[in-house]
C-alpha cells in the first residue's frame, strides 16, 4: 500500500506544473481576443522577431549578478549602469565579455573586482541575436546610451581569432578601447 501512495503522489506531483501551467495560458502570453492596455503593455518590442526573447528578457539571467537596476554588487559583482566595459565605443568589448566571460581583476567606474563571468557564446550558448538584444539592452538602459550592437557584430566577434584561450581579461579588452 505505501508504494501506491509513493507512486501517486510522484505521479501527482509531475502532472501539477503542467495542469498549472495550462490553466495560466501558456506563462506570458495573453488570451485570445484580449486587445485591452494589458495586453499592450505587456508586448514585445517591435525590435525582437516573433518568439524571441527582448534584450531585457535575456537580462533576466543576468540579474543575479549585477542586479536589476544594472548596480551590480558592491566589492563583488561590477556595475552596467555606466560601465565603461559595458559601454565601449568598440562593440567588440562587451561582446567578448558575454561570448568568452571575464576573469580576474578589473576596474569598473573606479572601483576594483577580481571574479568570474561566465561566458555564454560556448557552454552556456545563446545566438548571435540574443547576445546582441541583451548587450543593446545594457547599452540603452541605467542611464547607458550606448550604440546598439547587432547580430552581426556579435558573429563577427564570434568568429574573429584571439591571441588568448578562456576568458577575457582586462587586458584583453583594455587593447579593443584604444
Amino acid at each position: 500500500m505505501p508504494t501506491i501512495r509513493r507512486t501517486a503522489a510522484l505521479t501527482c506531483a509531475a502532472i501539477l506544473p503542467l495542469v498549472l501551467l495550462t490553466a495560466c495560458g501558456g506563462g506570458d502570453k495573453q488570451p485570445a481576443g484580449d486587445t485591452g492596455a494589458a495586453a499592450q503593455t505587456a508586448a514585445a518590442p517591435a525590435a525582437a522577431p516573433e518568439g524571441a526573447q527582448t534584450g531585457e528578457q535575456i537580462y533576466q539571467r543576468c540579474m543575479t549578478c549585477h542586479q536589476a537596476n544594472g548596480a551590480g554588487i558592491p566589492g563583488t559583482y561590477p556595475p552596467l549602469a555606466g560601465s565603461e566595459f559595458a559601454t565601449a565605443a568598440n562593440p567588440a568589448v562587451p561582446i567578448r565579455v558575454v561570448l568568452h566571460g571575464l576573469q580576474g581583476p578589473v576596474t569598473v567606474k573606479g572601483q576594483q573586482f577580481n571574479g568570474l563571468m561566465p561566458a555564454y557564446g560556448t557552454g552556456i550558448e545563446m545566438s548571435d541575436a540574443e547576445v546582441a538584444a541583451v548587450l543593446t539592452y545594457v547599452r540603452k538602459s541605467f542611464g547607458n546610451t550606448a550604440s546598439e550592437v547587432t547580430a552581426d557584430q556579435v558573429a563577427k566577434e564570434r568568429a574573429a581569432p584571439r591571441t588568448q584561450t578562456g576568458a577575457a581579461t582586462a587586458e584583453e579588452l583594455a587593447a579593443l578601447m584604444k
